[in-house]
């Protein structure tokens, strides 16, 4: 088992789209970057503690790989876009991943430089990269967020087409 934290905006997001992925274990939404201890939703949302939404992955790499992880990361939100995803606004909106070894950093380094070079995006990458050191869990409430709640304006229009793109774009990686 390996593990993995990404931040590309809402978590509710995040959480829903990894949920799907074969080899992925387990994903918790919470806080990483910050230097708040202990921080809660309330401290983060005021956008003092430095820290960013992100998900915790656990994933088994027999089953899913770090690159294929990157892929789906990368596709399920925009890494070009600085401190805001849509209408989230704000620094714990932020695109980052937060790695656990310097495999992890290589590997993700590497992809951002393919990206660029590839001109995938037209305006310039800005997920930031750090060492996953603290991570703090969500309050409950935050938790399988979308599939407690699939009926709700935000599920509907925000989380929604971005599960359905990365179900369409990675159907082979599927639970």
């Amino acid at each position: 088992m390996e593990t993995v934290a990404f931040g590309g905006g809402c978590f509710w997001c995040s959480e829903a789209v990894f949920l799907n992925l074969r080899g992925v274990l387990s994903v918790t939404p919470g806080y990483a970057g910050g230097s708040v201890k202990n921080p809660t939703y309330e401290m983060v949302s005021s956008g003092n503690t430095g820290h960013a939404e992100v998900i915790l992955v656990e994933y088994d790499p027999t089953i899913i790989t770090f690159q294929k992880l990157l892929e789906v990361f990368f596709e399920s939100h925009d890494p070009t876009s600085l401190n805001r995803q849509g209408n989230d606004v704000g620094t714990q909106y932020r695109s980052i991943l937060l790695y656990k070894t310097t495999e992890q950093l290589r590997e993700v380094e590497e992809y951002i430089k393919k990206l660029t070079n590839e001109r995938k995006y037209a305006k310039p990458i800005v997920t930031e990269l750090v060492s996953l050191n603290d991570f703090y869990p969500a309050e409950e409430y935050h938790k399988d967020y979308f599939a407690r709640h699939p009926d709700e304006l935000y599920s509907e229009n925000i989380i929604k087409p971005k599960v359905e793109k990365i179900r369409k774009e990675f159907s082979k990686f599927l639970k």
